[in-house]
């Protein structure tokens, strides 16, 4: 008898992954390379302001909505957090989290510590969080730079952002320094591996260690 047996659809608790870095420090690059090696990954779609760049989708990317719709939002208790970047309102829906945690999924979120913060009275159980730092500031400043998306202004707002940013450091259960990207992923793929088979996380465990040993133990 194996454990999905014991507890079909049920073999474990789903986990809230965060993902967080300053700008440049390579956290959407490192998190696309982590959902194409694990299917059982799935990105959260967060609502947002911001107006829609050329090549994103809506739905697909991110939700993309006006400021009326973002207060609704907020006002009728719809978001799990948001925070103001740059700007701009970003947040993440309640509805997908709490079906994913429900079917036993995973589920990865792209915020900062603002949002971070605010996830965990309500999901700590579930909660992952992973801070990215870059192997220098020099050297994110020509990440950045070598994007070339952004102005001078720009460029020196992320600077001086991620600063701030980095200084939170502290309150995320592993930080990772992102020297080499494939190495990186190696090391989120292994904290994933571990919080996965952690005791807590099986939720058929219970079930199936009776079974096997019989109701006298």
């Amino acid at each position: 008898m194996d454990l999905s047996e014991a507890s079909p659809g049920r073999r474990r608790r789903g986990l809230l992954i965060v993902l967080s870095s300053p700008s440049g420090a390579g956290k959407s690059t490192l998190a696309r390379m982590l959902l194409e090696a694990d299917s059982e990954i799935t990105m959260s779609v967060s609502a947002t302001t911001r107006p829609m760049r050329p090549g994103e989708r809506q739905d697909v990317d991110y939700h993309f909505v006006d400021d009326a719709e973002f207060d609704r939002l907020i006002q009728e208790n719809e978001l799990v957090e948001w925070a103001m970047v740059f700007g701009y309102r970003y947040g993440t829906p309640k509805a997908p989290v709490k079906a994913a945690l429900k079917a036993g999924r995973d589920i990865m979120f792209d915020i900062d510590w603002q949002g971070a913060r605010q996830l965990e009275p309500d999901f700590g159980e579930h909660l992952v969080t992973i801070f990215l730092l870059p192997p220098s500031m020099t050297e994110l400043e020509r990440r950045l730079r070598a994007r070339a998306t952004d102005s001078e202004q720009v460029i020196g707002e992320r600077m001086q952002r991620a600063a701030d940013e980095i200084s939170h450091w502290a309150e995320y259960e592993y930080v990772l320094v992102n020297q080499d990207m494939n190495a990186c992923l190696d090391r989120v793929q292994a904290i994933v591996s571990a919080e996965r088979a952690k005791r807590s996380s099986q939720t058929g465990l219970n079930a199936f260690v009776r079974d096997l040993i019989g109701p006298a133990h």
